[in-house]
């Protein structure tokens, strides 16, 4: 079988937020195995953010105080071949290299996928996913504005805090909102070619057919005469 691999990806602060709130009403990942080479993290490599079962109730300042906190790029982590980097082990190249190679390669992959889409554009997203694999969807996408990530009220200084916890994923989402609008760019354009190449063919099939046309009533106005002239 051929697997087409597709993702979506979401403003770093907003979903950042949002996992918050999800971790804040009692989700765990305890399920992930977080398999990277064959095997699994030490409990040295992936520390816990938590010592009871769950971190519910965190605020968001305990959520962005943990130095092992998954949420921090994790858009990045998850697209990128961390194998490239030693898995989870951070003794093996430094974090400045470390971070590079983890970006390019969540770039590169990004690129190389069937189909990616924005939360943003949900509307673009539908477009591009319908031009892409000539299917269309039963219903239109819905722009919702109000999200739990939404309602919350942060200062400049928790924005900035935020972003720069995240700064590996602000910078590939800047990188995947390019590339993104360039494609939905250039597949409206195509679109647009397309259709003025029907509407050029059908315009030649009309002149045609209204040539035929007039040739069919001029030969039938000269029998029409002489068919006349031989009863006359």
């Amino acid at each position: 079988r051929n697997f087409y691999y597709i993702t979506i990806l979401r403003d770093p602060v907003s979903r950042y937020l949002s996992e918050w709130r999800h971790v804040q009403r009692g989700a765990t990942w305890k399920a992930s195995l977080h398999v990277c080479d064959g095997r699994s993290p030490t409990t040295e490599e992936l520390p816990s953010c938590y010592t009871g079962d769950d971190w519910s109730g965190c605020s968001l300042q305990e959520f962005m105080d943990c130095p092992y906190n998954l949420a921090n790029n994790r858009q990045v982590r998850m697209l990128s071949d961390l194998s490239l980097v030693g898995c989870y082990n951070l003794s093996v190249m430094p974090e400045e290299q470390r971070n590079k190679v983890l970006l390019d390669s969540a770039k590169e992959n990004l690129k190389r996928m069937a189909f990616f889409g924005l939360t943003e554009f949900q509307r673009k997203t539908q477009y591009l996913f319908e031009k892409t694999f000539n299917m269309n969807f039963i219903s239109p996408f819905t722009q919702y504005n109000s999200t739990r990530a939404s309602s919350v009220e942060i200062n400049e200084q928790t924005q900035q805090r935020i972003e720069a916890l995240n700064f590996l994923d602000m910078e590939l989402y800047d990188y995947a909102k390019d590339l993104f609008l360039q494609r939905y760019q250039y597949m409206r354009q195509k679109e647009h070619q397309e259709a003025r190449r029907k509407r050029q063919e059908q315009r030649k099939i009309l002149k045609a057919k209204q040539a035929r046309l007039r040739e069919q009533g001029e030969n039938s106005s000269s029998t029409d005469y002489i068919g006349n002239v031989e009863r006359w």
